[in-house]
């Protein structure tokens, strides 16, 4: 408990003060506070929160409770938007979060007490459930808008939203910010996390490609122009430098990190599961061609890689040795052959060694897109490794909510529950007898 002998507290404060005078501070600070405090003050960002969040009877969920004292005995109590503490700057009980891929408000009341962060992009928020009458029951919903609305009041102030721009390639600005606005309003800029992709080659001009025929673009990935390639990091900027916390996504490759936090990003991203997939892939052929010598073998990988986007529209003719090429290229930087790389983790491993080198002490790496039996407990195994223990806090693991909730299970769980349901049936028995 604070000293609170001759302390002086403004009228328009009291309420707010009750918040935080609980708060368990060490001997040393309360001595130096019962010498040196004689005020105590809130600042305008802890009444904006709270009054935003105003159903919480306290510092709402998603914010940690920061004090500073001031040369002139006011201490004054502030908030910092932190998805790592629960209600009245309670600590969650691991550090590492869990989040949630989908627009499925129906899934996400499951899961919402389990996660501090939500995640969609178009294609989750259209094809996977406004579109799709399986997911969106009676056309409930009908707009991105009402979709990410309901998912705010299910969720709460304690998860941030990352809802993703639909036209990345958008020139105005003003455009751009009356998307983001409707979401600013529900959501508050406490929560909202404005997602925005990576564009690599992909302009304004040439996106239509995507759209048409066989939907290949013209240009292989590492083909692009500056321009081009920054347009992502240059709009995340802008928008951090505006405010908005941003959520900059599409890291697939270790090399792609460090630009990547030059935007100043709340949270970047590592993806798993297509880019194993593919190296398994490479591995494979590579190996097979290896041993027979058989061109065939890598004509079928050009069939991969066209169809993956490792080679481009124009390169339907690449030659055998080229994809080979290509091939070993991403085995190699991709650290494939050694223990670093071959659970697909190695950009999650560069990813978190970037970020301890950072001066951005606030910024998570969202570990995403997984599937199958193995990359939910490698992605645990590596944050227990004595390197990353320390770095588990700004750690996001995210999936579709039945992906995550299912390695809440084991077979065993299945036959304790046999056990204890035939015990409870033998005393039922036993009773009436």
């Amino acid at each position: 408990m604070l000293p609170d002998s001759g302390i002086i507290i403004s009228d328009q404060d009291k309420i707010l003060v009750d918040y935080v005078l609980d708060q368990p501070i060490e001997a040393d600070e309360f001595a130096l506070l019962r010498e040196a405090c004689r005020r105590i003050s809130i600042t305008d960002y802890f009444r904006e929160v709270v009054s935003f969040f105003p159903t919480c009877g306290g510092v709402p969920a998603g914010f940690r409770i920061e004090k500073r004292l001031q040369g002139d005995g006011n201490l004054v109590f502030d908030l910092v938007r932190d998805i790592g503490y629960e209600e009245n700057g309670l600590k969650r009980a691991i550090p590492l979060i869990f989040s949630a891929d989908t627009a499925n408000p129906y899934e996400v009341a499951a899961i919402k007490d389990m996660i501090g962060n939500l995640t969609c992009n178009p294609g989750i928020i259209y094809d996977l459930f406004l579109n799709n009458p399986n997911a969106n029951v009676g056309n409930k919903f009908t707009t991105r808008e009402e979709v990410v609305a309901e998912i705010g009041r299910i969720l709460g102030p304690g998860c941030d939203v990352s809802v993703e721009l639909n036209d990345p390639f958008e020139a105005s600005l003003d455009r751009i910010l009356e998307e983001i606005a409707p979401f600013e309003a529900t959501l508050s800029k406490h929560r909202l996390v404005v997602k925005v992709p990576h564009t690599g080659p992909v302009n304004g001009s040439n996106a239509q490609q995507l759209l048409d025929g066989n939907g290949r673009l013209d240009r292989r990935f590492d083909r692009g122009t500056t321009e081009d390639y920054l347009r992502g990091h240059n709009l995340a900027l802008t928008l951090q430098r505006m405010g908005y916390r941003t959520n900059f996504t599409l890291m697939f490759e270790p090399h792609q990190v460090p630009l990547a936090l030059q935007a100043r990003p709340a949270y970047i991203n590592a993806f798993v599961r297509h880019r194993l997939i593919a190296s398994q892939r490479f591995q494979r052929d590579v190996a097979s061609y290896q041993v027979s010598q058989d061109e065939t073998v890598l004509i079928r990988l050009r069939d991969f890689m066209l169809a993956n986007d490792y080679l481009s529209g124009a390169d339907e003719n690449a030659s055998a040795k080229q994809v080979l090429d290509i091939a070993q290229t991403f085995l190699r930087q991709r650290r494939f052959e050694s223990r670093e790389g071959a659970d697909g983790l190695d950009n999650a491993r560069a990813g978190l060694r970037w970020l301890a080198t950072s001066s951005l002490d606030e910024t998570r790496l969202i570990i995403c897109s997984m599937e199958g039996d193995d990359n939910m407990p490698d992605i645990l195994a590596m944050l227990c490794e004595d390197e990353f223990r320390s770095m588990q806090g700004q750690v996001v693991i995210t999936s579709e909510p039945n992906y995550i909730a299912r390695f809440s299970s084991s077979p065993q769980v299945v036959a304790y529950q046999r056990r204890f349901l035939k015990a409870v049936q033998t005393a039922g028995k036993g009773a009436v007898q």
